[in-house]
């Protein structure tokens, strides 16, 4: 039997297995390259892990795999426990950004300019 993991051991894990969209996105993501809004990966959030989430910017970006379109009512409920913590969430097929991540990070930098215009964040 696997002893059970701390939230830490398990985002450390999960930081590790990442799938190729998440290296790819995370690439783009890290390091404010994005409106200057700070992501980290595989954040934990009550009981859920956000792929990428920006906490001064409330915004989490989830990556899907084929494996979510059995697991729509999870992910319904995933949805809607962050959004009563006050994050918005974009969710993204992992094939959008191995095919077009250009038009995944333009989906994600026109939020972020949205939320600054409403006074949600803060502009570097």
């Amino acid at each position: 039997m696997r002893p059970i993991e701390s939230p830490q051991d398990n985002a450390r894990r999960l930081r590790r297995e990442q799938t190729d969209a998440e290296r790819i996105l995370w690439r783009h993501l890290r390091a404010r390259q994005i409106r200057g809004a700070k992501f980290r990966r595989q954040h934990p959030i009550g009981a859920y892990f956000a792929d990428f989430c920006s906490t001064e910017r409330r915004l989490i970006v989830e990556l899907d795999g084929a494996q979510h379109v059995e697991r729509s009512r999870e992910d319904e409920v995933r949805t809607s426990f962050l959004e009563s913590e006050g994050y918005r969430v974009l969710r993204f097929w992992n094939s959008q950004v191995l095919e077009s991540v250009d038009e995944v990070l333009s989906a994600i930098d026109k939020f972020l300019r949205s939320a600054n215009a409403d006074g949600g964040g803060t502009e570097s």
